[in-house]
């Protein structure tokens, strides 16, 4: 049974960084393509960034290059996602995704998802 499993979320003050984890289970890691989405409230669900984790290319949304950086552990079958200088409009469920795909950001490419973890950003 596939699992991921983020964490890592929480509140933060504007200009803070946070690290979320994607801890996956259940596949060959190696095989998949590895995604962080964000849903904020009201708003659709974005694609932040993907990681080809057996060659370890990295695909970002225009808007998140900068200041977030998707990587992976293969040894802990983990992706991480640092987030420098938060804004309040990062505030957000972030989401991992993994499947048998390219670097892709759309979500409906991605079969299995987390449940997500819960980022605040107070102004």
């Amino acid at each position: 049974e596939v699992q991921l499993v983020e964490s890592g979320g929480g509140l933060v003050q504007a200009g803070g960084s946070l690290r979320l984890s994607c801890a996956a289970s259940g596949f060959v890691f190696d095989d998949y393509a590895i995604a962080w989405f964000r849903q904020a409230p009201g708003k659709e669900r974005e694609g932040v960034a993907c990681i080809s984790t057996n060659s370890g290319v990295t695909y970002y949304a225009e808007s998140m290059k900068g200041r977030f950086t998707i990587s992976s552990d293969n040894a802990k079958n983990t992706v991480y996602l640092q987030m420098n200088s938060l804004k309040p409009e990062d505030t957000a469920v972030y989401y991992c995704a993994a499947d048998e795909v390219g670097l892709l950001l759309h979500q409906d490419e991605y079969r299995y998802w987390g449940q997500g973890t819960q980022v605040t950003v107070s102004s």
